[in-house]
């Protein structure tokens, strides 16, 4: 084989009994690994009343993180490639936090230190296994319940000037300024101090209805310190600037770390055309959403379509051609999708049929996310067996954000040692990547491995061809560099 590789290489080439590969060089097209699809492919996963993970309260740190890898080895297997991890429920933390106490989803007792730093465990093992991990934050809620035990040291007891109950509900006020200046702070640090792939809010920005619909949100006080013009537009406004102001702030400090918001599927009632809402997202939760999508202040939307095809007041091919006609900016439009309603009036082949249609539509990276994670772990009635045989029988990379900073990176340079029938490939390290992309063909066969960059060496079987490229903080893949074995 080396006599087919460029003059620029020799000089690597028999080092200790290792070749050594750098750079690009000349090869036989016919060796070229084939390019790999791009698709955003995620599930939430909820930890606001145990809802995904951890199963209960008061786990043992084992149990817990068991459960978590046994998620996360589903994810890789089915052929996800990131998960989106609810780290702030209300105003609490799954991540050791010198603003907000431990969350009680984890322990069972606000406050109380689970034994570990779940959220940094969860990033190591996602990334081991090939998988972004997106933070998800809930930004205003405080407390699901008034009735909650709270510990002393929770934002509802140091900073009760910002506190609003609406119903049972504990709410940061959005229209004061250091409430989301508070919410931002929150978010940031995770940015700053752990190596997340995204930033996630979903829908919760001022609080859904209570059962009695003429409740107001009780900010009047607030208004009169803040507001001017109508109170209605004054919210929205609040929301705007928090989003805007995050989304700047968030790559300031970290221009890779992608934004995404998930809000209510139908922006407002009636529209597009035809679309009923039990719910008016622009006028009771004050989300401007498609003036977000509009401005480019996310990386991503993920809007909530969790309606059916066929559904006549929400029809979800209606929706989702409105909400990719609305992404001016073209940024990353990925919907949800309730996965977790399969049942007998929904069966698994929606869900691979409302895929297809994504995948159809009009924009250069589709993408979607699940709702929620433990749906498909549990294979609710065969959703997961019937995804892995005919949605996710082919691997995909997560799209590339074109719009961030960010540069392609180098094309690897790796060694390659024989051992048994198998083969070790080292790796050197490199900046600003995320995963190293691991093709072998044997035949006429091509096989993939994502590896966290962290790791500098791989173990592979022995094979016709080896490709290693590396894939860059904001998506952007190198060029493969190449070793033909035969």
């Amino acid at each position: 084989m080396l006599n087919k590789l460029a003059p620029s290489i020799l000089r690597f080439a028999s080092i200790g009994g290792v070749l050594a590969l750098a750079g690009t060089f000349a090869i036989a097209a016919s060796s070229d690994p084939p390019k790999l699809e791009r698709e955003f492919r995620a599930a939430w996963v909820a930890t606001v009343f145990n809802i995904d993970w951890p199963s209960k309260a008061g786990l043992k740190v084992r149990e817990q993180q068991q459960e978590l890898t046994d998620l996360l080895n589903a994810a890789k297997w089915m052929g996800l490639n990131a998960i989106i991890l609810q780290v702030r429920p209300a105003a609490d933390a799954l991540y050791q936090s010198s603003f907000e106490p431990w969350s009680p989803y984890l322990t069972g007792e606000m406050g109380l230190y689970p034994g570990y730093d779940p959220l940094e465990f969860a990033i190591e093992e996602a990334h081991k296994r090939g998988l972004e991990l997106h933070a998800w934050f809930n930004p205003f809620r405080a407390q699901t319940n008034y009735k909650n035990a709270i510990a002393d040291d929770h934002i509802v007891n140091t900073r009760k000037d910002w506190i609003k109950r609406y119903g049972n509900y504990l709410w940061l006020d959005p229209g004061n300024p250091e409430a989301r200046e508070y919410s931002i702070q929150v978010i940031l640090d995770v940015v700053e101090r752990y190596d997340i792939d995204g930033v996630h809010l979903d829908d919760y920005f001022y609080p859904y209805p209570s059962n009695d619909d003429r409740l107001p949100f009780p900010d009047e006080d607030t208004f009169e310190r803040f507001g001017r013009g109508k109170i209605e537009d004054w919210r929205r406004a609040s929301i705007d600037d928090f989003i805007e102001n995050l989304n700047k702030r968030i790559h300031k400090t970290k221009p890779w770390v992608l934004l995404g918001i998930s809000p209510f599927g139908i922006w407002k009632p009636g529209t597009p055309k035809g679309t009923e809402a039990g719910l008016d997202a622009y006028s009771l939760l004050y989300a401007d959403s498609r003036k977000w999508l509009r401005k480019g202040w996310t990386d991503y939307m993920m809007p909530q379509l969790y309606w059916m095809i066929d559904s006549k007041g929400q029809s979800f091919p209606k929706l989702l051609d409105w909400w990719v006609g609305e992404n001016k900016r073209k940024r990353h439009l990925w919907p949800g999708i309730a996965t977790d309603r399969v049942g007998p009036d929904r069966p698994a082949s929606e869900m691979s049929k409302q895929i297809k249609l994504i995948r159809s539509s009009k924009q250069d990276y589709p993408g979607h996310a699940h709702w929620s994670a433990d749906s498909l772990i549990k294979d609710q009635r065969g959703v997961q067996k019937h995804l892995i045989k005919t949605t996710y029988n082919y691997p995909a990379l997560v799209p590339p954000s074109k719009w961030l900073k960010g540069s392609r990176p180098d094309a690897p340079t790796i060694a390659i040692t024989p051992k048994g029938e198998q083969y070790v490939i080292k790796i050197a390290p490199q900046d600003a990547v995320r995963f190293w992309i691991v093709q072998t063909k044997i035949g006429s066969r091509w096989t993939f491995r994502r590896i966290d960059a962290n790791q500098e060496s791989v173990t592979v079987d022995s094979a016709d061809i080896f490709a290693v490229s590396a894939l860059g903080l904001t998506g952007l893949q190198s060029k493969p560099t190449v070793y033909d074995a035969r």
